[in-house]
């Protein structure tokens, strides 16, 4: 007799009815569950913000520049974990997304950026408003498209998002002629996607085997360290890492990109190691004779001299691509797996061997003296230290918030003095370190979470340069709040003149540098961040006074709406802990 056997039906292809190729735009993101888009309109791209005022499923939020929208596509994207969309008008509004583009590629964020481009028969004849998008960004993006045919619309976008978040997330860039916007066509939505590669759609998962070689130089190491970085985030993986790090007894120290990965107040973590993290973590793997690397790439900002780093250790490297394997830094033992399955599957694998941790108590002792006496810290003055600041603020919002940061210095401390337990709280420009990129980010991160408390911790150099976006806030009414951490300087550049240029300023005063503004100088203070705010139609306060600080910032948090709150600080204090670039821990600034 025969039976037949049973087959799993293909998903079918959906046919539309007949519309504008805009219109199909539209209908491809609300079909990948798009609910909103930062988009700024120009000639070039018309058509598409015609076909979205034509839906009420997708919100449209309208920046005040081009690089404000990107940037808040990708805030959107790292406090959701969703696929963040921003859409650009051709030439100047294209070119305007690319430093939001590089930053998503550096730090792995998923981004979807649709820009108009001239009509077809105007390509490659330097037409009004003409750039070449595709070929300007490929550096800097997973993949892009030019579509030149209407009907390759649905497949594109299918393709596009399945690549942006899968495997290592990244940017995808669509650029749509606008005769292909305006042509009429009857859409065949795709319900799945295949590509030519395999590896696109392919995710690796370690064997067994090479996972008990991992379980193997644990039960052999007397100073284990985990290293866990911005993959752990990407992969939904920080409660894997979590059970992991307990069940092993390993101390954990992250990147920047992995703050909240694992919880800081746990008793295993070092918080986060590197240039300016902690004096413990540098230390613990400096020294630990085994360093479990999960989701990380070797940056050089953590590494300092790769030939130095971790040199007394064997390294193990979990990562999702291949290609990071000795990139940077040469391992023992590469394992290509989504770490979150490797993780998981550690766990039941230690489990099934009813593992005993070894008695690592002497290094884990060392590791809490360490704590003890070399604790992220800072000399009370009387005026408010910008780190005061972050500490108070970190108290009164019981580490709870989510926060946002421009580049620079006051971008290390919102990591050194607030206290991260849970991962997607600290969103920042991390691998190419964008300006700017503070308050745009905390928008699109409180859109994406109207209900958690939001707040961009600033500097006044990097919040001037998309201050604009205040305007997006009132009008769009998205509670962003900021604190500008106000010295009048570019801190960090600073920092690195006083430290190894003599002190010699090189355009590194933001206002009149015949007469600087300072806590001691409030007359000169410039400019006048309260003014803008109120211009903008957004609340603001300054506060200078140590006496003012902690109901200045519960001001700023009982606001129901944006808020700037301008707080004035000296511009003497460095970020320390230091490991200056292309150096050793042993080379760490401690003072």
């Amino acid at each position: 007799m025969k039976t037949q056997a049973s087959t799993t039906p293909f998903p079918k292809a959906e046919i539309g009815r007949e519309m504008k190729g805009a219109e199909a735009v539209v209908e491809c993101l609300t079909r990948e569950g798009v609910d909103v888009i930062f988009a700024y309109p120009g000639g070039a791209s018309q058509e598409l913000h015609q076909a979205l005022a034509r839906t009420d499923k997708i919100r449209v939020i309208l920046p005040r520049h081009e690089q404000g929208g990107s940037f808040a596509a990708e805030g959107y994207s790292r406090a959701s974990g969703k696929v963040g969309v921003c859409m650009a008008t051709s030439g100047p509004g294209a070119t305007n997304l690319i430093s939001a583009i590089a930053d998503a590629y550096m730090d792995s964020i998923p981004l979807v950026a649709i820009t108009g481009q001239v009509k077809q028969e105007f390509i490659g004849k330097m037409a009004f408003q003409e750039t070449d998008f595709f070929g300007m960004t490929l550096p800097v993006v997973k993949h892009s498209y030019l579509v030149l045919d209407v009907r390759d619309l649905p497949r594109v976008f299918k393709e596009a998002f399945q690549i942006a978040r899968t495997g290592r997330p990244g940017p995808v860039v669509i650029d749509i002629p606008k005769d292909v916007q305006q042509a009429k066509f009857q859409p065949v939505f795709p319900a799945t996607v295949e590509f030519r590669n395999p590896t696109v759609s392919f995710e690796p998962h370690a064997s067994d085997e090479a996972l008990k070689t991992v379980i193997g130089l644990i039960a052999e190491a007397q100073r284990p360290v985990i290293y866990a970085g911005g993959g752990i985030i990407s992969a939904g993986a920080h409660e894997e890492l979590t059970a992991f790090a307990i069940k092993a007894n390993i101390p954990v120290a992250t990147t920047l990109m992995g703050i909240g990965a694992f919880p800081e107040s746990h008793t295993l973590s070092m918080q986060w190691f590197g240039m300016h993290g902690s004096a413990y973590g540098n230390w613990a793997v400096d020294q630990c004779d085994l360093l479990i690397v999960l989701g990380a790439r070797f940056d050089d900002r953590i590494t300092g001299d790769t030939h130095k780093f971790a040199a007394k250790a064997k390294i193990v490297h979990v990562d999702v691509d291949a290609s990071e394997h000795n990139k940077n830094k040469r391992v023992q033992h590469s394992v290509l797996s989504d770490v979150k399955y490797a993780l998981g599957r550690l766990g039941e694998l230690l489990s099934a061997v009813k593992f005993v941790p070894p008695d690592t108590k002497a290094w884990h002792e060392q590791i809490a003296a360490w704590k003890r006496d070399h604790p992220f810290r800072f000399e009370e003055s009387r005026h408010i230290q910008p780190q005061e600041a972050v500490q108070t603020l970190y108290e009164l919002t019981r580490g709870e918030a989510i926060i946002a940061t421009g580049v620079g210095q006051h971008q290390m401390w919102a990591a050194q003095f607030y206290r991260f337990n849970e991962p997607r709280r600290y969103i920042s420009s991390l691998g190419l370190g964008a300006m700017g990129f503070g308050y745009p980010a905390a928008l699109g991160a409180k859109v994406a979470c109207p209900d958690k408390q939001v707040i961009d911790i600033d500097g006044d150099g990097s919040f001037a340069m998309n201050i604009q976006e205040l305007a997006t806030a009132h009008i769009e009414k998205i509670a962003a709040k900021a604190m500008i951490l106000n010295n009048q300087h570019l801190g960090m550049v600073v920092q690195w003149e006083d430290r190894f240029y003599g002190s010699v300023r090189g355009n590194t005063i933001l206002g009149d540098e015949t007469n600087v503004g300072s806590p001691d100088n409030p007359d000169a203070l410039y400019p006048d961040f309260v003014k803008i705010a109120e211009g903008f139609g957004v609340k603001g306060r300054r506060v200078i006074k140590r006496s003012e600080l902690r109901e200045a910032i519960q001001e700023m948090l009982d606001c129901d709406g944006p808020y700037v709150l301008d707080v004035v600080v000296p511009y003497t204090e460095h970020v320390l802990p230091m490991i200056p670039a292309g150096k050793s821990v042993k080379e760490m600034l401690l003072k």
